[in-house]
């Protein structure tokens, strides 16, 4: 997996991080939240436990041979994450929301939004550190668990599915801390390159030029202007279905 570059945004969230969360001994006992389509739970809910999920890193789509697997990284941010599930309802999809834990402290009502469209949770650990796999243990640990605590607090008690390492930088440690917490490790096939803000056409070809690589797609929902992502997913989305492609989550 090619890291990500033009990350500065997050060297202003790099502080956030709270203490070094130890690693949990042993695997916990996991009860399955597919669909993820009920209520918020009350702030106050106890999250169910978990059991270990695969480390191996995931791409495939469990919607099947012809299904994508529409993947947004980066936020939760209250201008654009709404605007983009505007765009995923308005066309029937589900996704899977890769959030950055200090933006899902700051807007718990957003997570809320996304949880109650029975969209998918993702742990992008505290800072977006894309050099993380060259850290110690403790701190990937740090990265990964805080965050996976502040996505969950603010979702009312709904637990990360999935962990994506920022620019892809995972280690063995780093995918079976993830998966021992019921997170398995959450690659991507095609990488729109909205990020860099090409424009909406170039995003919208890219993504139909490396269809072939596999299902799993990625944009961003924060980190910036976010208005080129919202125009190329409307086009791409209704584009996708005329080309008899399904929608699915990525493999658990």
């Amino acid at each position: 997996m090619a890291r990500h570059a033009g990350r500065g945004w997050y060297a202003r969230v790099i502080g956030a991080a709270v203490g070094v969360t130890a690693v949990a001994a042993g695997a916990s006992v996991w009860t399955a939240q597919a669909g993820q389509n009920a209520p918020a739970a009350p702030a106050h809910h106890t999250a169910p436990k978990t059991v270990a999920v695969s480390p191996v890193i995931a791409h495939s789509s469990d919607g099947g041979a012809h299904a994508v697997n529409i993947t947004i990284d980066d936020g939760p941010d209250p201008t654009w994450t709404p605007q983009v599930l505007q765009v995923l309802r308005e066309n029937g999809v589900k996704a899977t929301f890769c959030m950055i834990g200090p933006e899902a402290q700051a807007h718990p009502d957003v997570v809320k939004q996304v949880v109650a469209a029975g969209h998918r949770l993702c742990d992008h650990t505290v800072s977006h550190d894309t050099a993380m796999d060259h850290k110690s243990e403790s701190y990937q640990s740090q990265q990964i668990l805080d965050a996976e605590r502040q996505i969950t607090e603010a979702s009312g008690g709904v637990r990360p599915m999935y962990y994506r390492a920022p620019g892809g930088a995972f280690t063995p440690y780093s995918r079976k801390l993830a998966a021992s917490h019921g997170m398995r490790p959450l690659g991507w096939n095609v990488d729109s390159k909205d990020f860099e803000r090409p424009g909406t056409d170039a995003i919208v070809a890219t993504v139909r030029s490396e269809l072939t690589n596999g299902p799993t797609l990625l944009f961003h929902d924060a980190g910036g202007d976010r208005s080129q992502t919202v125009a190329a997913l409307r086009t791409l989305l209704p584009w996708l279905k005329q080309q008899g492609y399904g929608f699915g989550f990525p493999v658990r």
